[in-house]
Order: structure tokens, then C-alpha cells, then sequence
């Protein structure tokens, strides 16, 4: 009987841990928040350029191609991440949270260095 009390705790433990891990073809949370800086500092540079909104529509996808490119990642595999955090609302609040406080330390130092790779 003892065992089994012993036992008992050591089993959930460890069935509790296993549900942490991702699934296969799912950025972590660290990758997640590194490209989905780059993806807005995309989208805002795009939307300062002086051009049309039809013509910023078409540039959009080669800036967030060069994004991917920059990260090694493919763009099935960042939107099926994006699909999983956003089924789990604390996960997502955390990676946009982490997202927002970048973005707002680059804006702040005037950093640049996060859009060397982007097409200019």
C-alpha cells in the first residue's frame, strides 16, 4: 500500500510533465516571439512606404517571405504554430506580451538591426 501512494504521485507527475512538450512542427515560444517581431516590423514598414494599399498588398508577401528566410522557417510551419498558440490563450497572451515589450525596446534604442534583412 505504501508503494502504490508512492507510485500514484510519481505517475501524474510524470504524465503532467509530457503534456509541456510540443507538438512536431510547432515553433517554441522563443522562436514564435523572434518571428513575430520581425513579422510586424514587416508590416510597419510596409505600411510606411509611400505607395498605394493595393501595391503594399502585393509587396507585403516578399517582405514576410525574406522574414521566414531570415529564421529558417517555412510558412506552413509558422502558421500552423500560430494556429496552435492561438487555441491556447495564455500561451498566446505570454508570446504577445514578450512581442510587445520587444518591439517597444527596439522602437525605444532606435534599433535597426532587426530589419538589416528585410528588403529595403
Amino acid at each position: 500500500m505504501k508503494k502504490l501512494i508512492l507510485i500514484i504521485p510519481i505517475v501524474i507527475f510524470l504524465a503532467s510533465c509530457g503534456k509541456d512538450k510540443l507538438p512536431e512542427g510547432i515553433l517554441d515560444e522563443d522562436k514564435m516571439v523572434s518571428v513575430l517581431i520581425d513579422i510586424h516590423i514587416a508590416e510597419g514598414l510596409v505600411s510606411t512606404l509611400p505607395i498605394n494599399y493595393d501595391s503594399s498588398r502585393t509587396m507585403y508577401p516578399m517582405f514576410e517571405k525574406e522574414v521566414f528566410r531570415k529564421h529558417n522557417v517555412v510558412d506552413s510551419v509558422f502558421h500552423r504554430s500560430l494556429e496552435y498558440y492561438l487555441a491556447n490563450p495564455k500561451i498566446i497572451d505570454r508570446i504577445y506580451e514578450r512581442t510587445i515589450d520587444s518591439l517597444n525596446v527596439i522602437e525605444k534604442s532606435g534599433n535597426t538591426k532587426e530589419t538589416d534583412d528585410l528588403p529595403q
